[in-house]
């Protein structure tokens, strides 16, 4: 049975990410340029996104992506269309945007099922300059972005729900039932921001992940602070840091599936060893999962990440990580990234202007044009091991207790 939420669901919505999601939870301010990138099956999103644009007094860019083109690219570019980028073109986009909001929706993701995975890892490393800009511009605070979802008909059936219940996560996740969403968001980045102030005042060493499904330690290391509550994603419930990604040991499975470059993985597993992936499984499309480690820095940690289950509303799997990697539930969600890291997690971000690559690199931030989250949903034992020699929990049952 077909659904789509009121004009009133989809003006709140748009208003918590241009009001309140962007410029780290300030909102957007007159005169603003803002990027919308809006694919086809969401639609009724984009005019309450422009309204709101306009209404705060900013300049909307409209990126309308149509749907079903990209499997029609892979199987026909060659090498060389594979690699190629209007440099100056998408750079001048960068140039551009103040801010940048992205819709994630789709009516199939499994579009690029079949595709050689190596075509798509070709295609990802041949952009990563465009990557490189962006997070140059965000690291410098000269740009902002925030995510958010539209369900579709495929996307609440692969997760195992209707379509209106699937809406109905989306709307309690983001406080779309409550009078006053943005009110109510302030409430909970205030929240996360205690915890998160509590988090750095630790000196930590390294954290011991602890379950029946992992034995993980991952070295934090100096130069390090804990991020979160900061309107990138909407919702957002999740504390993380990046991590020296050259002191991860040990091994972690993960219970909850991964749509990644139009297929899925499910059930992957991964041994860490010197701060490498040296072993890697999955039940389903474990080549994959492989193609996607053999990216140059996809088999080092970018980011450990931790969500209180008592903040997020999100109690059902939802096939999309925006979600699922901020589920709540019973013990609220571990979940590590690999790939590139979060280089807001240096703390003196004008020192950090000033770093080469090779500074990066010796800091243990990890860069790499890949960043792919993997959820875990079970419970486990987070505690940190400080520099002092003492030792403190920092997570369990699904609970911050600092």
């Amino acid at each position: 049975m077909s659904y789509t939420p009121s004009a009133k669901i989809l003006q709140k919505y748009s208003d918590v990410l241009i009001k309140f999601a962007l410029n780290n939870g300030k909102g957007a301010k007159k005169g603003d340029v803002i990027f919308l990138q809006i694919p086809e099956c969401a639609k009724p999103m984009l005019n309450p996104l422009q309204l709101a644009v306009l209404k705060a007094g900013c300049f909307p860019v409209v990126q309308y992506q149509p749907e079903d083109a990209g499997r029609v690219f892979f199987e026909n570019a060659s090498e060389a269309q594979l690699e190629f980028f209007p440099k100056q073109y998408m750079l001048e986009r960068i140039n551009t945007a103040d801010h940048i909001v992205s819709i994630i929706s789709t009516t199939n993701h499994f579009e690029l099922k079949g595709v050689d995975s190596k075509k798509i890892m070709a295609r990802s490393i041949a952009s990563k300059f465009y990557s490189d800009a962006y997070r140059n511009k965000v690291d410098e605070k000269k740009l902002s972005w925030t995510l958010a979802l539209f369900g579709t008909e495929h996307m609440a059936e692969e997760a195992g729900l209707s379509l209106k219940e699937y809406w109905k996560q989306i709307i309690k996740a983001c406080f779309l039932d409550e009078e006053n969403p943005i009110k109510k968001w302030q409430e909970v980045f205030k929240e996360l921001e205690r915890v998160r102030a509590k988090l750095n005042k630790l000196e930590i060493d390294y954290i011991h992940v602890e379950g029946k499904d992992v034995d993980l330690k991952v070295k934090i290391g100096p130069g390090r602070t804990w991020l979160g509550g900061s309107g990138q994603n909407i919702p957002s419930f999740e504390l993380f840091i990046s991590p020296d990604f050259r002191g991860t040991e040990g091994w972690i499975k993960f219970n909850q599936p991964l749509y990644r470059y139009g297929n899925l993985i499910i059930g992957a597993e991964l041994e860490f060893r010197d701060g490498k992936v040296v072993k890697a499984k999955a039940s389903k499309n474990a080549k994959l999962l492989k193609d996607m480690i053999a990216v140059e820095g996809a088999d080092q940690v970018g980011e450990f990440s931790l969500t209180d289950r008592r903040l997020s509303r999100i109690t059902k799997f939802m096939g999309e990580t925006l979600f699922d990697e901020n589920a709540g539930g019973r013990y609220g969600n571990t979940h590590i990234a690999l790939g590139s890291a979060y280089r807001e997690s240096y703390p003196d971000q004008v020192k950090s202007q000033k770093f080469t690559e090779q500074d990066w690199l010796d800091l243990g931030y990890n860069d790499s044009v890949i960043h792919t989250d993997i959820v875990s949903t079970t419970n486990r034992t987070v505690t940190a091991y400080l520099s002092n020699g003492s030792h403190k929990v920092i997570y369990k049952d699904g609970e911050f207790t600092v």
